[in-house]
């Protein structure tokens, strides 16, 4: 197996802790949905996100929907957008601040010294990626990433969505490590040619799988795969090498 040029990673459960989520984000998103779809329908990301529900769910009230596919922590574009809207305005307002596991920024910006390529796929939108990392207690990590996807590629347990990314991304499949904490979105891309490595967070209680390589944190991705381990004290907090 070669060396990974690019290093794609998956949000919730590899790079941030879930209860971070579940507890900080969704609950914010909650709260500030009711203002968000009655106050500023009109706003274009918002109109528009509100037209795809009713094509999803026609004659369903928007509000109640949303509040339903929340409960099914559902992966649904325009739920994912309009959170995502919500978690902007948290952020920008100082509300919010993006948690990551100690060992993911230090891991990120010597991958990225190293002239790896990094990315990332997550269920939550675009937006929402760029502001966890943009707004993380390790600062502005946001530039050491050079693509971001979300389910508008596809969804994360089907192989086509891999395909696209390798696509977009100009490179072998091989040649691309996919990390994340779920067996099923691994298979999926392990099935599209991708490398993949299974994080398995003790402060998760994520369970280790048989089929897929198996690390506890960054570090032990960097020694399984040939990562680069030792930092470089010349890397400034979220700026590009």
């Amino acid at each position: 197996m070669p060396v990974p040029s690019v290093v794609l990673v998956d949000i919730e459960g590899t790079t941030t802790p879930i209860a971070f989520v579940h507890r900080v984000l969704f609950p914010h998103a909650r709260m500030e949905l009711p203002a968000l779809v009655t106050r500023r329908s009109e706003e274009l990301q918002v109109a528009q996100a509100l037209a795809e529900i009713d094509v999803l769910a026609p004659g369903r009230d928007p509000l109640a929907q949303l509040f339903a596919w929340m409960d099914e922590d559902a992966k649904i574009t325009p739920l994912k957008t309009l959170q995502g809207i919500t978690w902007r305005d948290g952020y920008e307002a100082g509300v919010l601040t993006g948690e990551l596991y100690p060992d993911v920024a230090p891991a990120l910006r010597r991958w990225r010294e190293a002239g790896l390529s990094l990315a990332v796929y997550s269920s939550g939108s675009e937006e929402a990626q760029k502001l966890i990392f943009g707004h993380s207690q390790d600062g502005n990590l946001a530039g050491l990433f050079g693509h971001f996807f979300d389910t508008r590629v596809g969804t994360k347990r089907e192989a086509g969505s891999y395909a696209g990314i390798v696509g977009r991304l100009g490179v072998p499949p091989d040649c691309v490590l996919f990390l994340s904490d779920i067996e099923a979105e691994l298979d999926a891309a392990a099935a599209a040619g991708l490398a993949t490595c299974q994080l398995v967070r003790a402060q998760d209680g994520t369970k280790a799988g048989t089929v897929h390589p198996v690390a506890i944190d960054f570090d032990a991705v960097s020694q399984r795969f040939g990562l680069p381990l030792s930092p470089s004290p010349d890397i400034r907090s979220g700026s590009e090498p």
